[in-house]
């Protein structure tokens, strides 16, 4: 078949649809076992604190196999890699519900984490090689990642309390499986506009001026964003469920309440990258992180209603951030070297996220709470306020090349 002959499939490419819905279920995947963790322990005779450090290995390959995979899908095929994904994270699901003990569940969540580890480097890369309306786009594609994360707690929560925490990995395996299948025929051919490629600012170089500052500035934002991000979108489940008792007790409904929250404020992607295609995107990210300080920062001294609506203000901007570091590679790092570049970014974004799950275990057995962890997080955002200052003036994402 074309698709896995290596002169063909470089020359093929999913429509937006295929990897909008890729990225919903790389997000979906990765947090179901934020909200199944506590039930898990209680059956393995395990308190939350001790059950989500065995999530770490899939956290931890969520960003450490994205260089492999960035750097296999250029070598070889973008096609060729983004095909065995969702099959991946599939099978580890299928693995996670039959798991034992603690330690299975534990390697089944790595594999989660090493085939999702694909998506990104590879999904955004054949994304923005059309760089049309890009910031657009990218905002469409982060609403539909975002959508993952609001739906996981959502969904898994009502099959624990319908079915256990296991059909939580089971429904979801199925679903991927079948997404699979149906990508597997969803490839096209690529068209390449000869005009616009002749445009390019990277004839003689795979990087624009300025990109070392660029990349400094985009490390900085992704270490301390990635933190943060990976921090409220695996927290925030059990947050609701410890400080909502006001609102109510029943963990469907925290579950659900923290997926409105999540599905609310991915929307703001979309505002954001229109944005960048019409302004600077360093103004955009420092708007970003200084409403992250100061909402993260309030929301730590609230609970029920009034937490309820703050957390969804401090996620609007949370969310908002995702799309505008992928928009400022695009300007600076050629087509050949996105993957790559893509996948290092993505090391650090998601090895700084899932540093959360040891460090948050740490902070909590010695007395803290997540109030405290809060203000900790409020503090990390000042980082991308500063990365964003040291960017650049680039008033438009104006690169047209396929």
């Amino acid at each position: 078949m074309r698709l896995f002959n290596l002169k063909h499939s470089r020359n093929l490419v999913l429509p937006d649809t295929y990897i909008n819905i890729g990225h919903f279920l790389d997000h979906f995947m990765m947090l179901i076992f934020a909200k199944s963790a506590f039930d898990a322990g209680r059956e393995f005779g395990l308190t939350y604190d001790e059950i989500i450090v065995y999530g770490t290995l899939g956290m931890f390959l969520f960003g450490a196999a994205s260089p492999l995979a960035g750097w296999l899908a250029d070598k070889y095929s973008r096609s060729i890699i983004i095909t065995i994904y969702p099959f991946g994270v599939g099978l580890g699901s299928l693995m996670c519900f039959f798991s034992s003990s603690p330690f299975m569940l534990g390697i089944s969540l790595g594999i989660i984490g090493f085939f999702a580890a694909i998506f990104h480097p590879v999904g955004i890369a054949m994304l923005i090689r059309n760089t049309d309306k890009v910031g657009f786009r990218l905002g469409i594609n982060g609403v539909w990642g975002n959508m993952g994360v609001a739906t996981a707690p959502v969904l898994t929560g009502f099959l624990i309390v319908y079915s256990d925490w296991r059909t939580g990995f089971l429904v979801p395996a199925i679903i991927c499986l079948v997404f699979g299948v149906i990508q597997f025929y969803g490839f096209i051919e690529l068209k390449i506009n000869q005009a616009q490629k002749k445009e390019s600012k990277f004839e003689k170089s795979s990087f624009a001026d300025g990109w070392k500052i660029v990349l400094s500035s985009l490390t900085m934002t992704t270490l301390a964003g990635g933190f943060v991000f990976g921090s409220l979108t695996f927290l925030i489940p059990r947050l609701f469920e410890v400080n909502l008792n006001g609102i109510t007790t029943d963990i469907a409904i925290t579950g659900l309440l923290a997926g409105l929250v999540y599905a609310i404020a991915s929307f703001s992607q979309i505002g954001v990258g229109l944005l960048i295609d019409r302004f600077p995107p360093k103004y955009v990210l420092a708007i970003m992180g200084l409403g992250q300080f100061i909402l993260i920062y309030i929301s730590s001294f609230y609970f029920d209603y009034i937490l309820l609506f703050v957390i969804l203000m401090a996620m609007l901007f949370v969310f908002g951030q995702v799309p505008i570091t992928d928009a400022i590679l695009v300007r600076y790092i050629d087509d050949k070297w996105r993957a790559r570049v893509l996948s290092v970014k993505f090391l650090i974004n998601l090895c700084a996220g899932a540093s959360v799950l040891p460090l948050t275990s740490i902070f909590l057995k010695s007395g803290f709470s997540f109030n405290d962890l809060l203000k900790v997080l409020s503090i990390l955002a000042v980082f991308v306020i500063i990365s964003a200052l040291i960017l650049p003036n680039e008033k438009k994402l104006k690169l047209k090349t396929t």
